[in-house]
């Protein structure tokens, strides 16, 4: 039986399945097989010699350890694509919030509890509506930094509200430039998309090449009264040249899911608690495919969706039994991949399928066998040199 242990409140309907005979899963179930979480802060000294892998409910694994799982073996695995569409929606609240004056409005609106009188409330609002007047974002051009599984949503639903999209992605993947519709006007630097929105919407992992990306130079480059959005992640915009950039008028305003002490009580920063992904239906397809891909991986050591291991995935042979598949991990080394084909070969074990790949300092196994292996077969792959974790599944 696999055992899960889980942290943070798991939507049951990630829960459910899992089925009751093949797993213990739960915030009290011991050192296990795996874990499942979502925000949880994952300490590197706490995990166990016979964990096997971490599934992150959400996109983000900030809070994983991934180094020191990739060093022990343990494939980490998030969920792109999950919360795309929570995400998405709420880009389109702060669109909204940041061109028309909604926040400011209803300040005034709910501070009249002096006046009860309907008419005279009623002509109240009529005289200072004027000073909440905003613009429309139909006609106006948004920017795209990042054009994954939310960034190609956001940049559709941009389409269909008549703006102009214009995206930057470097990394563009062919799976997403498929996704992407074919209005988006692809640009090849960040300054460019800069000089040419008016809204900017940020869709970037937090990486060394994405850290402080938007900086006092792209601010720079941007047209007087942009809006800068940011759903992303706090650490893509430096800090001070945002703050710089606010002060000197060339930013409009900054909507972001991230409050920072600096920004709190200015009219020209929406900040909210870091809500993209809350809601029910994004926790429930976060939990779900986190879920999906525990088991396919405990199961059949699949790998869709990791961050750490390269990708793999082998269809079991319609007639192959339990115990009749290996899963090694080893570090990205020549011969390693001799040594393990010899230690079958010398057990006259015969090899059925198989597939390998590597991932920078890591090469992953898949090999599928005609019989069960020995426990002095498995034992034998385990001690050769650089073999980091064998299972036997």
């Amino acid at each position: 039986m696999h055992k899960i242990k889980t942290f943070n409140q798991i939507s049951p309907r990630g829960l459910d399945r899992f089925s009751k005979q093949s797993y213990e899963i739960g915030a009290e179930v011991g050192a296990g097989d795996a874990i499942l979480l979502r925000s949880h802060k994952l300490d590197a000294d706490t995990l166990s010699p016979q964990l096997k892998a971490v599934a992150r409910a959400g996109a983000g694994t900030n809070n994983v350890p991934v180094d020191a799982c990739t060093d022990l073996g343990v494939v980490v695995f998030n969920t792109p694509g999950a919360n795309a569409n929570a995400v998405k929606e709420l880009v389109l609240c702060g669109l909204l919030l940041a061109s028309r004056g909604i926040v400011p409005g209803i300040g005034f609106a709910s501070s009249q509890t002096d006046v009860t009188d309907y008419n005279k409330l009623s002509k109240l609002m009529e005289q200072e509506k004027k000073q909440f007047k905003g613009s429309e974002i139909a006609g106006k051009t948004l920017g795209v930094i990042g054009l994954g599984a939310i960034g190609s949503l956001v940049a559709e639903m941009a389409i269909g509200l008549d703006m102009k999209v214009l995206g930057y992605d470097p990394a563009l993947s062919v799976e997403a430039a498929w996704r992407l519709p074919s209005q988006v006007k692809r640009i090849e630097n960040i300054s460019s998309l800069a000089a040419s929105a008016d809204f900017i919407s940020l869709h970037l992992p937090v990486l060394d090449t994405t850290r402080n990306l938007i900086n006092k130079d792209i601010f720079a480059a941007m047209r007087s009264g942009t809006c800068l959005l940011n759903f992303a992640r706090d650490e893509i915009v430096d800090s001070q040249a945002l703050l710089a950039a606010l002060e000197a008028g060339k930013l409009r305003m900054y909507v972001s899911d991230f409050p920072r002490p600096e920004l709190m009580a200015r009219e020209d920063v929406i900040s909210m608690p870091h809500i993209g992904a809350s809601t029910r239906e994004a926790e429930e397809n976060c939990a779900i495919m986190a879920a999906d891909q525990l088991m396919d991986f405990l199961e059949s050591g699949n790998t869709k969706n990791s961050v750490n291991f390269p990708n793999l995935y082998l269809e079991r042979a319609v007639d192959a039994e339990v115990g009749t598949r290996l899963a090694i991990c080893n570090k990205n080394v020549p011969t390693m991949l001799g040594q393990i084909l010899s230690v079958l070969a010398d057990q006259n074990i015969n090899v059925v399928d198989m597939l390998n790949k590597s991932r920078d300092d890591i090469a992953y196994n898949l090999i599928d066998l005609e019989c069960a292996p020995s426990d002095a077969a498995v034992a034998a792959i385990a001690e050769i040199e650089n073999v980091i974790k064998v299972t036997l599944l």
